[in-house]
């Protein structure tokens, strides 16, 4: 092994170089992070400019689930008297939105006073009024009821319209008991894609679709929602697993792929990648923890390719982990069947990772940012990886400076024995050393590339 490839610091980057790398990339993610737990709670332009009349604009905020958006007007001198306005896009050629007020210690479907937009097949469009009983739940056709005194709330002044994709309904509603009250009213929301003339089908059972209940502040607009804790936890679990799994552990990779002697050699790299691996891990293993008990409080819905990969994750890279300790010494025989099992389950693990991860955003449906912002990331290693496997190949096929030196000042006219290309070694990716020596020098016997990024 030649001592001007391994010893000399010329061609060892300087340590700053590393922390510039790591610092711009978690810039990165603070940035996507940032943009990612930020949702604007104001109205679309078309929504607000389809509910203003007279030039008045209701009240008007975003809903936390189905890109829904709700406004509302409180009639003057009265606290019982509402205009209300629902909004939410239906692309498919039928389906049906609907906006309720319950009047229950909670805002859930069964007990909601409705009303329901259904879009036709042929373009029409009508709206009607709804008693969702527990029938409905169990499976019994959900038809057009007249709301009245003996209901609780009186719908009136019912209307549909649409602009392109996105339909309103609205209506005033008298609420004429005192379960309901402006300062804590319970509203569920929700849409669907299929109807039978009058008759909406049953609505998908996403989490957008199961979490869109609220109880708010009429006159605050602020809102709170039953399952606003498990959202929280959802999104900490997506941040935590995207961070941990999805982008230290990557890092871990590349700091050990091209830093630990070829193309670079810097003296640090195994106490920063041991690190960043074991942050990485562990900021992974806490957001899998929360999936678990999320998957366990989840009464209504189960998402077992997500769960399986995500314990087939978990366990293969703790596995991953215990090579600190458990790997064979460099002198035992059998120690290059183990760092090729090694080698090729963190390959496996990674591109697993990345499918999981976007399973979970396919799963939580936030914003595009979250997709788009993992893609940029993934775009970024995937670029910095490329720039390094470039700069290790050039250096490896490059004849040594010794050998350049020789034949520029034609010193020796037979051909050198020492170093030179490879001839018959195997390519960086692959490791190993095979008849051809390092640019450094050493002859035929000399090693080849590193092996590939592992682990540990």
């Amino acid at each position: 092994m030649s001592s001007n490839m391994y010893s000399s610091s010329s061609n060892s980057p300087k340590p700053p170089l590393i922390f510039h790398l790591l610092t711009t990339l978690f810039l990165f993610l603070f940035l996507f992070l940032s943009a990612a737990a930020q949702s604007s709670s104001e109205c679309s332009d078309q929504f607000r400019g389809m509910i203003t009349i007279h030039g008045q604009s209701p009240n008007c905020r975003k809903l936390t689930t189905l890109k829904a958006e709700f406004g509302w007007t409180i009639l003057q001198n009265k606290t019982t008297t509402v205009d209300v306005f629902f909004g939410a896009r239906l692309d498919n050629e039928e389906g049906w939105l609907a906006w309720g007020v319950n009047p229950g210690h909670r805002p859930q479907m069964i007990g909601t006073r409705a009303m329901i937009g259904i879009k036709y097949k042929n373009e029409s469009f009508g709206v009607y009024t709804y008693n969702i009983t527990s029938g409905t739940k169990l499976g019994c056709p959900l038809l057009p009821s007249k709301l009245d005194k003996d209901d609780d709330v009186i719908f009136s002044n019912l209307q549909i319209r649409n602009q392109s994709d996105l339909v309103v309904i609205s209506a005033t509603i008298n609420l004429l008991s005192d379960q309901y009250n402006i300062y804590s009213l319970h509203h569920v929301w929700q849409v669907g894609d299929e109807a039978d003339g009058n008759e909406p089908k049953k609505h998908p059972t996403t989490l957008q679709n199961v979490d869109s209940t609220e109880t708010i502040d009429l006159k605050t607009s602020i809102g709170h929602s039953v399952g606003q804790h498990r959202r929280h936890l959802r999104t900490v679990h997506g941040i935590l697993n995207i961070v941990g799994w999805g982008i230290l552990l990557p890092l871990g990779v590349i700091l050990a792929r091209y830093f630990r002697q070829f193309p670079y050699q810097w003296k640090y790299w195994f106490i920063a990648h041991i690190n960043i691996q074991i942050v990485g891990y562990t900021l992974g293993t806490i957001g899998w923890a929360i999936g678990l008990v999320l998957g366990h409080s989840s009464r209504y819905y189960t998402f077992r390719i997500h769960r399986i990969l995500a314990i087939f994750i978990f366990t293969f890279t703790t596995l991953q982990m215990l090579a600190l300790r458990l790997k064979p010494e460099a002198t035992d025989e059998y120690r290059k069947y183990w760092d090729m099992y090694h080698h090729f389950l963190g390959y496996a693990l990674l591109a697993l990772i990345s499918v999981n991860i976007f399973q979970g955003i396919a799963i939580l449906k936030p914003d595009h940012t979250w997709k788009w912002a993992y893609i940029g990331v993934l775009g970024a290693l995937a670029a910095i990886t490329l720039a390094f496997e470039i700069r290790t190949w050039v250096k490896f096929l490059q004849p040594p400076k010794n050998e350049r030196e020789k034949d520029n000042n034609k010193l020796d006219v037979h051909t050198p024995t020492g170093g030179g290309p490879p001839h018959g070694g195997e390519a960086p990716l692959l490791g190993g050393g095979g008849g051809g020596g390092h640019p450094g020098g050493g002859g035929g016997g000399g090693e080849g590339p590193p092996p590939p990024p592992q682990f540990n």
